[in-house]
């Protein structure tokens, strides 16, 4: 039978009680586009060996980065990620996604989280990290809120080189807590400057975000900047959408950030057509007590053995409700074990042997790209993603190099929709999965692309 646990008198006293007419009034918020008008027309049931095909014919119709050269980036990328992982995370110890709640039968769980935390605070270059967050957009967003918590200000000041997914997810959420979002719009052949936000910065100011390397691949010591943000009391906020880079790149830390947040999908998880993900955060010392997410921290038993248990819990929404720092009330546990597998195999000899192979591999890709007639590389420093400048639109262009078999960078324009001026514009990512034949496969379709 169909589980209809509320009757229509239960339905309709508690929308009594929120003040909503009725259901539908619930979804005002989502665009008229978005909603089904009408039904969805299923097809009649199936046996499993024919749902199993049917299924298999539909995703066949993917052109997955496994199956042609990719230089996708943009926020999510292809990197090599062993088969060791994957074993691990699905050991019965380890098969949860969320943070335990009884530490005496979850020790391996919080001793894992805890070394995630070490391993997020080391590449970062922070004091403390958190048990995860949700991802990257999300981290960005909650280091906002808890930036003005902390200075208790309702500004926040977001560079032109913020993804902006990131943007708007930050948005979204100051837009509920009355922050004001100030900023400058950004662009790729507009190199930002070590006082580009200077202007912006008031006695008002709770934070300045910055991505580091930014949304165009450009890589800036943002040292003056964190200086300007302390002179006025303000925190310095540093988001990251590729956490490979730190193998090879100064850590936010070294040049003043307040918080550091951003994606780990780039360790231990593949792309999985767009999730789940893992954000990182991390803070200092100082602003620990209002951070969000959970805290896994070490301590002893009464026999004086080591042991682990969640910490600073009594500012989650499970216990502090509408006065918690944070909705966040679980991690992205599974994800986690994953990023912490892959980085316990690399060591921090490995992690920075892949980061230089990236590097490498992104400037193979840049030189045969800036060969072509009717491509300019952009870029004077990138990490393993840069912008292109080409003399057709780059989302025509993408579509013909898809018709020959390589997946070629993300256009900015599918970043940017409402922003013509960023039409000719390609955001190229390579890691270490590119092989050389994979980086001429590229530059001779381009070439044709473009001729």
């Amino acid at each position: 039978m169909r589980y209809l646990p509320l009757t229509r008198a239960d339905r309709a006293s508690m929308l009594e009680t929120i003040g909503a007419p009725s259901v539908d009034a619930l979804y005002s918020d989502v665009p008229d586009g978005a909603l089904l008008s009408d039904p969805v027309d299923l097809p009649h049931h199936l046996g499993e060996l024919q749902v199993e095909r049917e299924m298999a014919k539909l995703a066949a119709k993917n052109i997955g980065t496994v199956s042609v050269p990719s230089f996708l980036g943009a926020g999510a990328y292809s990197h090599h990620v062993p088969a060791t992982v994957d074993y691990i995370i699905q050991r019965g110890e380890f098969l949860t996604a969320y943070t335990p709640y009884q530490p005496e039968i979850a020790q391996g769980t919080l001793q894992y989280l805890f070394e995630f935390q070490t391993q997020v605070a080391s590449i970062t270059g922070m004091d403390v990290a958190n048990a995860s967050m949700w991802d990257g957009a999300t981290s960005c967003a909650e280091a906002v809120l808890m930036a003005c918590r902390a200075t208790r200000r309702k500004k926040a000041v977001l560079s032109g080189g913020l993804h902006p997914h990131y943007r708007e997810v930050t948005e979204t959420y100051c837009q509920y807590s009355d922050t004001e979002v100030a900023g400058r719009d950004g662009h790729p052949e507009k190199q930002a400057t070590a006082n580009e936000l200077d202007d912006l910065i008031d006695d008002q100011t709770a934070c300045v975000v910055v991505q580091y390397p930014d949304v165009f691949g450009r890589i800036q010591d943002h040292t003056k900047l964190a200086d300007a943000c302390h002179a006025k009391g303000a925190l310095l906020i540093v988001v990251f959408t590729e956490a490979m880079a730190f193998g090879a790149v100064k850590s936010p830390g070294s040049f003043g950030a307040d918080i550091v947040c951003g994606e780990g999908q780039s360790i231990g998880n593949n792309l999985n057509y767009g999730g789940p993900y893992v954000g990182l955060f991390a803070t200092t010392s100082k602003l620990v007590r209002q951070m969000p997410g959970r805290l896994c921290g070490e301590t002893v038993d009464q026999d004086g053995k080591r042991g682990f248990v969640l910490t600073l819990s009594t500012r989650e929404q499970h216990i502090r409700r509408e006065k918690a720092t944070s909705n966040i009330c679980t991690n992205s546990g599974l994800c986690s074990l994953a990023f912490t597998v892959h980085m316990s195999l690399l060591g921090e000899d490995g992690y920075r042997g892949v980061a230089t192979l990236n590097h490498e591999t992104a400037c193979k890709t840049a030189d045969a790209i800036d060969a072509v007639a009717g491509a300019e590389v952009l870029n004077d420093s990138f990490f393993n993603e840069f912008t292109v400048k080409l003399s057709k639109p780059a989302a025509e262009v993408v579509e013909a190099l898809v018709a020959k078999g390589v997946l070629g960078g993300v256009p900015l324009s599918r970043l940017y929709p409402n922003r013509d001026d960023l039409d000719h514009y390609l955001l190229v990512a390579a890691t270490e999965t590119n092989t050389d034949e994979d980086i001429a496969d590229f530059a001779s379709a381009l070439k044709e692309v473009l001729a």
